[in-house]
């Protein structure tokens, strides 16, 4: 079926009740004011792009890249704002920091950062190892602020620990959000996270892989719980960070009752690795660990990566000089 004829069915099936995915959408038309295909454009002002894409009139998508159009007013380099988005009748915060590379006129990549239980998006950015890596490509980065929980803020992860909320629809309208003011990649938007944060990560990886190239998170694993529903749209670059000395979330997983009246079963650093490789669809054995302590399957389906890197110590924040060059390396 021709693009045309596919918008025209999706709007059909709308009008039925139901429609197409934004993904979907997406892979249709392409992003807004988009041409068919990343070819040079004809007379455009835009010229030819990286990776990530050169955006202008009639400009060309470089390889790799989305080719979308930019907003008109630049936004500005700012250390962190509070911008507001409504989800299901509720206001949703999250902090935008936008790096003093950014220049609103080149397609960059975006990266989410959540924050672990109880606190909030101000420690996950000030402790947070990503802005020092990124912020001279110029990449935009979100802080987004869990809701209140048992035990203090966090995310819905599926079992725990905030209910009744659907924090999955709420990053997406982040996402939404920044892309209305910022020159974004859409094939290049990343969740990153420490602790419970690094759950969250774990839940886009499981139901937004449609929208999210990758994922790292430190100092959590997936559940038994959990994995029930993790079908993820398209294979997802995982990478995981573990320390052997863990004592909330523990390297060889097991029962929890941290968050009261939520209990939970981890899977071990291991489980949880062999899981995303299943997922992925990654065939053979791990590789030996490296000097870094890092292993990772291959030969996962579409190149994805998915990698387990395990330290001696506690609890850690991501490693963003490890994560992000193998992140930034794939697009959705």
């Amino acid at each position: 079926m021709r693009p045309a004829e596919r918008l025209l069915a999706c709007g059909l099936l709308a009008l039925a009740g139901a429609g197409c995915s934004r993904a979907e959408l997406l892979a249709i038309a392409g992003p807004p004011d988009a041409g068919m295909g990343g070819g040079v454009g004809s007379g455009g002002s835009g010229g030819v792009g990286g990776t990530g894409g050169v955006i202008g009139s009639g400009g060309a998508g470089g390889a790799g890249g989305a080719r979308v159009s930019c907003p008109a007013t630049v936004l500005p380099a700012v250390d962190s704002t509070t911008r507001t988005v409504m989800v299901d009748g509720m206001n949703r915060t999250y902090l935008l920091h936008v790096p003093a590379a950014y220049d609103g006129r080149m397609a960059v990549p975006l990266v989410l950062d959540f924050h672990s239980l109880n606190v909030g998006p101000s420690y996950e950015k000030s402790h947070s190892t990503f802005p020092a890596v990124t912020d001279p490509e110029g990449v935009v980065m979100a802080f987004p602020q869990g809701l209140s929980g048992p035990s203090g803020v966090g995310w819905n992860v599926g079992p725990c620990c905030v209910a009744n909320v659907d924090d999955v629809k709420f990053v997406l309208a982040v996402v939404a959000d920044i892309e209305t003011v910022a020159c974004i990649d859409t094939s290049r938007v990343y969740a990153v996270g420490f602790s419970m944060g690094g759950g969250m990560a774990y839940e886009l990886g499981c139901k937004a892989s449609d929208v999210f190239a990758g994922v790292a998170a430190s100092a959590f694993a997936l559940t038994e719980e959990g994995i029930v529903s993790c079908h993820p749209p398209r294979a997802i670059s995982v990478i995981s960070f573990r320390g052997t000395n863990e004592q909330l979330v523990r390297y060889g997983g097991g029962a929890s009752s941290l968050v009261p009246g939520m209990p939970v079963t981890f899977l071990s650093a291991q489980g949880t690795f062999q899981k995303w490789a299943e997922l992925d669809g990654c065939a053979g054995d791990p590789s030996p660990s490296d000097a870094n302590g890092c292993s990772r399957y291959s030969g996962c389906k579409d190149g994805v990566d998915v990698i387990l890197c395990t330290s001696s110590g506690g609890q850690d924040f991501p490693d963003a000089s490890f994560a992000w060059p193998i992140l930034r390396a794939h697009t959705r």
